[in-house]
């Protein structure tokens, strides 16, 4: 049984307590038995039990859960790095779709991609996630926007949940925009969804969630209610991008349907905020996508005072947020978002957990969760969140093994 010893600070993220309050313990322990947490607590309060265990001197670093970054766009082909030069000289997303970029674009990369080269290159980016203490990524499809295309970046998924340290969470987000090829028949596009590919990967247990990006340009609230409630009736969970580049209602249906998660919302409206409040949905920012796009960061002072927990992922995706840093995207949640570090910590542990239906099991150090543990070279959490590094990452713990 491990023991980690000598912790400077252990933040706890329990999975009930407010979250402005990440559990904090000054010279901590913690021990694990094979892939569970069996204690933590004050140092000196080690059991004896315990204190006979092998053990790690932790010099007074920090030790917090794995970071789970609960909204990427994992699987793609290509980049679009013009689409950068393009923003920087004042086009808007929606005039760069509306030339043949942005989604559009990568759908072409990723099906002309191989399955075999777009899991090599997702591979190459969750190792690279892994070092920076991330355990758990939820990965969203919606760069096919064809039958066989979705199954194909949903099928890498599988191979990488088989292979990778990494716990991925699949997401269909076959609803991502109208495809080329679709344009003059949308009724077709959502009958294809809901008829045919919603029951195929629900048969075939390719994903646990299906998303639908609500906005001007992609899908109008009464699609995104049809499609999602095919997706319930098949039992996927739900998702919803909402309100990223306008106010829409999206933030309404995702707590009217019970969606586990409202994603984006950097335009949500007070009516949207009280729904969300209501119905207890996840409210998932992106800041590192508000900072590409230079669009306004959500209101997440706003969203916590209402009571509505706030998650802290990236979008990772190669147009409008081309990074996977989730460390990054919490110090911009404390400095455009009115986030304190402990609400960032928990909103980007606890809090993404519930985004991705796994509260009960990871995103907290707990007794009987899972043993996903990140040692950060600082000596606090404060400190952490101030001075920011490439990379203050020291070791990674994946259910219950050094990873």
């Amino acid at each position: 049984m491990p023991v980690l010893r000598n912790i400077g600070q252990l933040a706890a993220c329990p999975p009930d307590s407010p979250q402005s309050d990440a559990g904090l313990i000054e010279g901590a322990a913690l021990a694990w038995r094979g892939e569970r947490i069996e204690w933590l607590g004050r140092d000196g309060d080690l059991p004896e039990e315990f204190a006979r265990e092998e053990t790690l001197d932790c010099e007074a670093r920090l030790v917090i859960p794995g970071l789970v970054d609960c909204h990427t766009h994992l699987c793609f082909g290509g980049w679009r790095s013009d689409e950068f030069e393009m923003r920087l000289k004042g086009r808007s997303y929606q005039e760069i779709a509306a030339a043949g970029g942005g989604i559009t674009s990568t759908v072409k990369a990723t099906r002309a991609a191989s399955a075999g080269q777009l899991e090599r290159r997702a591979s190459g980016f969750l190792d690279d996630m892994l070092a920076l203490g991330v355990t758990t990524v939820e990965a969203k499809s919606g760069y096919g926007l064809s039958e066989d295309d979705e199954i194909k970046q949903l099928e890498v998924y599988r191979r990488l949940s088989r292979t990778h340290r990494v716990e991925l969470v699949p997401t269909f987000l076959g609803a991502h925009i109208i495809p080329p090829g679709f344009k003059d028949r949308r009724d077709a596009y959502v009958d294809l969804l809901c008829e045919r590919l919603i029951p195929r990967i629900a048969q075939e247990g390719l994903a646990e969630f299906c998303d639908v990006f609500v906005e001007e340009g992609a899908y109008t609230l009464e699609e995104a209610e049809r499609i999602l409630s095919a997706a319930a009736d098949h039992g996927l969970g739900l998702k919803l991008h909402a309100d990223q580049l306008s106010a829409g209602g999206g933030a309404q249906l995702a707590a009217k349907l019970g969606a586990v998660s409202a994603e984006h919302l950097e335009y949500i409206d007070a009516d949207g905020i009280g729904a969300l409040a209501a119905s207890g949905t996840v409210a998932v920012s992106l800041p590192l996508a508000s900072m590409y796009l230079r669009e306004p960061y959500l209101p997440a002072r706003r969203l916590l005072d209402a009571g509505v927990a706030v998650a802290v992922a990236t979008d990772f995706n190669p147009g409008t947020s081309p990074s996977f840093h989730l460390p990054l995207a919490m110090l911009q949640a404390c400095l455009y978002q009115g986030m304190t570090p402990q609400e960032v910590l928990k909103g980007a542990t606890a809090v993404a957990a519930r985004a991705v239906s796994r509260g009960e099991r990871i995103g907290s150090l707990q007794p009987g969760f899972q043993a996903d543990i990140t040692i950060i070279d600082a000596p606090d959490l404060n400190h952490w969140m101030y001075h920011f590094r490439a990379n203050a990452c020291h070791g990674v713990v994946k259910k219950g093994e050094w990873v």
